[in-house]
Order: structure tokens, then sequence, then C-alpha cells
């Protein structure tokens, strides 16, 4: 049995960990809001982006295939993996969610004789990655001197995969990060970026007669890599907000047990002293009856 001094040393140090939790949930609350923000600000210039491209490569002339970064290489042999995460912990499943999706998808790959590459951005998806696919990571970005994610930083890593795309070191590129939900729902999600996909060319443009200047193909050539660069920037701005959700939701779960434990270990303290009291008692009497 432990002693009253050990017991109230364990106390104490759960309590410390108690108002750290705490104080993280607060903070990552507050980074929740702005991350939150950013996201959904995001959203709806990167899909009228994806449309406006949808748009032009319906109206491209028959036979003619486009931009590489649209039409692909005809090849799907090698397979590069952008694989987002954060460069901290302390999140829940927030970075493991993301991680088991990309595995799947190496497994699958694999199986399928096709050779895969992997790119990560966050140092939490590259130590989990690197144990079993070390030979196959080709890059590592942290962002640690990117908080907040910036547009500049976005456009590195797309410049980045652009180049490698046009060295011929793959044909097919997918991206792999957490939409944001709520504080309590990040949904892992791969999102192809070479070739593009793109929604279908919506019903205002199909039976219009329009003529692009410069040509559909100059525009594509201009507007593609921009479009990659502006969903890579909104998966990491996605990625900031499921970040701050998850850690959010996992403090408050840490600072909850810790309540739990403190109770538990109150209740054993008091247990124990009241044992040690009644002891003590009991020898008095029985050495008072021995006289």
């Amino acid at each position: 049995m432990a002693s009253l001094k050990d017991l109230r040393n364990r106390i104490a140090s759960v309590k410390g960990t108690q108002k750290i939790t705490k104080a993280m949930q607060m903070v990552a609350a507050a980074k929740l809001r702005r991350a939150q923000n950013a996201a959904e600000n995001a959203r709806p210039y990167a899909e009228k982006m994806s449309q406006v491209l949808g748009n032009l490569a319906a109206n491209l002339i028959g036979g003619v295939q486009g931009p590489k970064l649209l039409s692909g290489t005809g090849s799907d042999k090698v397979h590069l993996l952008v694989v987002c995460t954060a460069d901290r912990g302390l999140c829940g499943g927030f970075n493991s969610s993301i991680v088991r999706l990309a595995r799947e998808h190496i497994r699958k790959l694999t199986a399928e004789g096709k050779t895969v590459k992997i790119v990560t951005v966050g140092k939490k998806g590259y130590d989990l990655l690197r144990r079993q696919y070390r030979d196959q990571i080709i890059e590592n970005r942290d962002l640690r001197g990117n908080k907040p994610v910036d547009y500049e930083f976005a456009a590195e890593i797309a410049d980045s995969i652009i180049s490698r795309f046009e060295d011929g070191e793959f044909d097919v590129a997918t991206l792999f990060y957490s939409r944001f939900r709520s504080v309590i729902a990040q949904v892992p999600t791969a999102q192809k970026l070479i070739p593009a996909e793109l929604p279908e060319a919506g019903d205002t443009v199909t039976d219009a007669a329009l003529e692009f200047e410069p040509s559909e193909e100059a525009i594509l050539d201009t507007l593609l890599p921009r479009n990659l660069t502006v969903q890579v920037f909104r998966a990491l701005l996605e990625n900031a907000a499921s970040e701050q959700g998850a850690r959010t939701g996992a403090m408050d779960s840490a600072t909850r047990n810790a309540g739990e434990m403190i109770k538990k270990q109150t209740q054993i303290y008091n247990r124990t002293r009241q044992a040690m009291i009644t002891k003590e008692l009991i020898e008095i009497i029985s050495g008072a009856e021995a006289l």
C-alpha cells in the first residue's frame, strides 16, 4: 500500500498535468477559430478554380489532350503520394488517421505492381512512415517555420511537385490530408493532383458558344499550376483546422480523465488516512486496557 506522502505527491502530479491539458485545450480552441475561418474561406475559391478549369477542359477541341498536368503521361506506373500531417502530437488520432489512409493506398498500389514515392509535409507523418517506407520517402518538409501556413509555402511544395513531374519522376500524384468538418469530426481525404481531377462543365457552358482569348490550351497552361498550388494550400489550411479541432477534443478528454483520476486518488488517500487513524486508535485503546 502506498504511503500518504506518495498519494499526496501522485495527486499533486495529476493536478499539475490537468492544468497543462486545460491550458492546451484553451490555446487550441483559440487557434481553432482562426484556422477554421481560413479553411472555410479557402474552400469556395478552390472549388471555383476547379469548376473554371473543368469548363475550359470541356471546351477543348476534340482530339486535343491539353497540358500534361491535365491529361497525364498516359501511364500510371509510378505514383507520388504527398502526405500532409502536423509537426506535433497530442491531437488524438489526427496524424495516425492520415498516415493510415496513405498506408492503405501504398499497400494497394504495391500489390498492383506500381512504384510508390512519398513526399511528407509535417514531422509526424515522416516519423510514422519512415520506419516502414524510409527508402521510398524522397522529400520531407516540416512546418516549424511556417506557422500559420501561408500561400508561399504551399507554392514551394507545388513547384517541387510540378518540377518532379516535368522531370519524369512520376506519373500520378495524390494528396493526403484531413478535411475539417467539426471539432469532433475530421475526415482523412485522398485527392488526386496529377492528372487533375476536374468537375464536369456546368449547364451554363455546354450549350453556349464561347470563344477564349488566348486559347483554352494557353489558359490551362497558366491556370493548372496555379490550381495545384491552390489545392495544396487548401489542404494545408484544412489540416491546420483539423489539427486544432482534434487537439481541442483530445485535451478536453485528457482534462476530464485527470479530474476522474484525482477524484479516485483522493478517495484512496482518505481511506488510507482513515485506516491509519483507526489503527492508531485501536493501538491506544489496547494499550490503555493492558494497563
